[in-house]
This record gives C-alpha cells, sequence and structure tokens, in this order.
C-alpha cells in the first residue's frame, strides 16, 4: 500500500468517525496511539491529520498537537444566522436565473447526497448537502455573496458533524426537492421562504449544550 493511499484511508477513517460523533469535539488525537491503532507509520498518521486541518475538521496546535476541531455554540449560531439572512435572497435570486442545465445539476446533487445516505456515509451525504447549497449560490450570479456562503457552509458543515442531534441534520430530502421545484418554476417568493425555514430547521436541530458524556478513548471509539 503506498504511503498516500495509507495517509487518504486514515483520514477517511478519521473524518467518518469525527462525522459520526464517535470522537468528541476536543478530543486529542495522538499521533502515536493513531499509528498504533491503524498500523501505519507516524508521517503517515501525520498526513492524514494536515489534510483533515485542511478542511477544518482538525485543529493542529503548535506544540500540543492535534485535536478535533470544536466551534463554539455562540460561532455556531452566528454561522447560521448569517446564512438565515444571506441565502433566502440568494435562493429567491437564483429562481429568477435559473436554466434547465441548473435545474439538471441541482437534481444530480441530491441524488448523490441519498445515495450516500442510503450507503451509511454521512460524512460524504454532508459534503454533497454544502455543495447543493453553494451551487444555488452560483446559480444566483451574485459572486461576491457567494463568496461569502461558501465561506459559511464550509463552518457550518463541520458544525452539523459535531453537534447534529438526529439525521435531518443532513439536510432532508424533501427540503431540497422542494427548493428544486420553485427554483425549476422560478419562483422567487416561495424559494426564498423554504430557504429560510429549511436552515432555520437546520439550527434547530443541532445539539449545542456542553457534552457531558463520559468520552471512549481513541483505541474503543475508533474499534467501533
Amino acid at each position: 500500500m503506498k504511503p498516500s493511499a495509507s495517509s487518504e484511508i486514515v483520514a477517511r477513517a478519521l473524518s467518518l468517525a469525527i462525522h459520526e460523533r464517535r470522537i468528541a469535539p476536543g478530543t486529542k488525537l495522538g499521533e502515536d496511539e493513531l499509528a498504533e491503532i491503524y498500523g501505519v507509520s507516524r508521517t503517515i498518521v501525520r498526513t492524514a491529520l494536515q489534510s483533515l486541518s485542511h478542511i477544518q475538521l482538525v485543529d493542529i496546535r503548535r506544540n500540543r498537537g492535534a485535536f478535533v476541531a470544536q466551534p463554539s455554540p455562540t460561532e455556531a449560531h452566528e454561522v447560521f444566522e448569517a446564512r438565515e439572512l444571506l441565502e433566502p435572497r440568494t435562493a429567491r435570486s437564483a429562481a429568477a436565473h435559473a436554466t434547465e442545465d441548473d435545474v439538471a445539476r441541482l437534481h444530480k446533487h441530491i441524488e448523490q447526497e441519498h445515495e450516500a445516505i442510503r450507503a451509511g456515509d454521512h460524512g460524504r451525504a454532508l459534503h454533497l448537502s454544502g455543495l447543493f447549497h453553494i451551487e444555488i449560490s452560483r446559480i444566483a450570479d451574485q459572486a461576491t455573496i457567494a463568496g461569502f456562503i461558501e465561506t459559511l457552509i464550509a463552518r457550518s458543515s463541520l458544525i452539523i458533524a459535531l453537534y447534529w442531534r438526529r439525521e435531518s441534520a443532513l439536510c432532508e430530502s424533501h427540503a431540497h426537492h422542494a427548493l428544486i421545484s420553485a427554483i425549476a418554476e422560478h419562483d422567487g417568493q416561495a424559494a426564498e421562504e423554504l430557504m429560510h425555514s429549511h436552515l432555520v430547521d437546520l439550527h434547530t436541530a443541532l445539539d449545542l449544550r456542553a457534552q457531558t458524556e463520559t468520552p471512549l478513548s481513541l483505541k474503543e471509539a475508533l474499534s467501533q
């Protein structure tokens, strides 16, 4: 097995464990312990952790090591409040600009998302859900706002992954289907209202209370 392939496998396994909340936010990810768990070198583990830090699932702190990222409840609320302000208007604009090809791409996104959910790959499903929202901002043809939205979605995807309390924190199929229908029909008001209610529902699906359960050791969590 090539080292690069090994690091990708380790990164994927850790990402899945984080998304499934088997590893709690703030957990230290020791290189020696992970190397022993996965039977690989520390170099491979370090590469995997670096790749996860690039997508903000892991925080690497100088002289302290790597930790599962832990957005604060305040940040989580602020991120979703910002999305609730920006994305409904963007959905209205998307409804005004959408072509048949745009609608087809949106359908493809949710088909792939549903496939991932059926396969139990919540990490991929969450990633695809974020891409769906980014695609709507692209269709709206508002480049500056789209940049803000893309940044917010990247952070909120991590927040959802860490703090969901029910599977519907992954975007519900009916919510995305309804949005596509409104956009395809060029119904801006319906698209705006649907996006707002959808984001409020995502926001309320999060459990931002302090973690009270006793955390598992890395070995226990990753052997599940």
